[in-house]
């Protein structure tokens, strides 16, 4: 079955760069454009396309005033945006998930119309693979959800786990945690938006994040998360030193490890290493840091998002006794990163998200479950 897409920007040269990138995709069917906000509100009523691809800043309606349009339609329909590589493009782009956009990616920038159209097909279509999946296990057991919204709240979906993982998935952590590292790509700003906000300020030990972003858009997310949690929490800079109560978040376009200052303290490191598992940051690279670092001493968690990265550094962890928690499948915009621990063994614990909170909670405390 055909995923229907409709575009929505008001530049006409961006339009049919991401037209003829979709229709080089396959099982992608263009079903048309609209240059201004307004006009794709009506079409998606009109037309209702499985995702639109929605450019934030348009005139007669902007791209927020768009989804808060669709979410009082009861539109059914999935939106990614498509967002400027800039401070104000992050920021607003964080605004729109918050409102329930699937996804985004950045404005191609490519020497040439092929060269751009590469980079859109490159970022679009394993992301419309996810959708696709996700929307059809939706309207297989939710017939009428999966539109605006419908990824923050999901009623739940059976997860089968196989016999030979369930002695895995009852064990408990050993030695009290002293760091909490979490690792998440797609649906991450969602899933991190009703995570963090449930840990009290009194947690008592500092957590690290990678989420899977470009450049510029992970000072917009920690800001954003900031705004929301009792939490301190802002984007990691090189020499930061791990703190009770902070929460530090990589940078896009780089890479964080964690090692031991001169003071024994231990500190961030931010480098320019080569991507791993495709991804800068890379959660494998932090999680690895941490299983030579931190050996037995830190809990680790992953949440949505698309492929497997995580997986290498989660072994690394179990080697040494970390706990290791996993976001399940019914409340998983993308059920990828967390299924590939799943599978591997190396979740102790597989939770929905608003569990979590609570079982980092008791993790760090010294309560087991």
């Amino acid at each position: 079955m055909s995923l229907r897409v409709l575009v929505a920007d008001d530049s006409a040269l961006f339009r049919r760069a991401i037209s003829d990138a979709l229709s080089s995709i396959p099982d992608v069917d263009v079903l048309g454009t609209a240059q201004n906000g307004k006009l794709a509100v009506q079409k998606v009523i009109e037309l209702k396309p499985d995702l639109l691809t929605l450019d934030i800043e348009m005139p007669e309606m902007d791209g927020l005033a768009v989804l808060d349009a669709l979410k009082q339609a009861g539109s059914n329909t999935s939106v990614m945006v498509i967002s400027a590589l800039t401070l104000r493009g992050g920021r607003l782009t964080m605004q729109a998930l918050d409102k329930g956009a699937f996804d985004f990616i950045t404005k191609p920038q490519g020497k040439s119309a092929s060269e751009s159209r590469e980079m859109v097909v490159r970022e679009l279509a394993p992301r419309l693979r996810a959708l696709a999946h996700r929307r059809q296990i939706q309207n297989i057991l939710r017939p009428g959800r999966g539109g605006i919204g419908a990824a923050a709240s999901p009623a739940p979906i059976p997860v089968a786990v196989p016999e030979a993982r369930r002695t895995s998935l009852q064990r408990l952590p050993g030695k009290t945690p002293d760091l909490v590292l979490i690792g998440v790509s797609t649906g991450g700003p969602m899933a991190l938006a009703r995570l963090l906000p449930s840990i009290p300020k009194d947690i008592g030990v500092p957590i690290v994040i990678v989420q899977h972003m470009p450049p510029v858009f992970t000072q917009s997310l920690a800001e954003s998360l900031s705004s929301k949690c009792q939490l301190r929490v802002r984007e990691a800079v090189d020499g930061d030193k791990l703190e009770a109560g902070l929460v530090l978040i990589a940078p896009g376009g780089r890479q964080l490890r964690l090692l031991s200052g001169p003071d024994g303290q231990m500190q961030v490191q931010i480098t320019d290493d080569p991507p791993e598992n495709n991804c800068k940051p890379a959660v494998d690279y932090l999680f690895r840091s941490a299983a030579n670092n931190l050996a037995g001493r830190a809990m680790a968690v992953i949440l949505t998002g698309m492929g497997n990265d995580g997986t290498l550094g989660l072994r690394l962890l179990r080697r040494h006794g970390c706990f290791t928690i996993a976001q399940d499948e019914a409340t998983s915009v993308v059920f990828g990163m967390p299924k590939s621990a799943v599978d591997a063994g190396l979740a102790d614990v597989v939770l929905p998200l608003d569990a979590i909170a609570g079982r980092i909670w008791a993790t760090v405390k010294g309560r087991g479950s």
